[in-house]
């Protein structure tokens, strides 16, 4: 079986790790939000390793570049909506700390990769 050069990145393999802990979070939102809050929250989960995921298929490093860019604003994204779950009472604070440190380390690694990519971009 072929692995892909995505699967072979740790950034990704933590962004699926975000994504597992942001369903299990959403899942206790109140179901009002099904369509709004929860929602969005998990698009935004699933468009981390889905960016990382499809700007691995792109020639240049200025397109998988733009890609990881993608993927960090999806990162905030994530931030604030478990921010604004916390304001609204669906989340503990805790809840919300524990998974800062994972977010801040999706976060430099994909600050890492877009180096990576802009410098193999220079050199194309």
């Amino acid at each position: 079986m072929r692995l892909y050069s995505f699967e072979k990145l740790d950034v990704w393999k933590l962004s699926r790790k975000l994504t597992k802990n942001i369903y299990q979070i959403s899942a206790g939102f109140s179901d009002n939000e099904k369509f709004g809050l929860t929602s969005q929250i998990r698009r935004a989960s699933i468009s981390v390793s889905s960016n990382i995921a499809e700007g691995s298929s792109r020639k240049s490093g200025i397109e998988q570049a733009r890609f990881t860019e993608i993927a960090f604003g999806s990162l905030l994204e994530i931030l604030n909506q478990l921010i604004v779950a916390n304001d609204l009472e669906y989340i503990k604070e805790e809840v919300l700390n524990n998974q800062r440190p994972l977010i801040e380390e999706i976060g430099n690694k994909l600050n890492k990769l877009k180096e990576a990519q802009l410098k193999r971009g220079k050199n194309n």
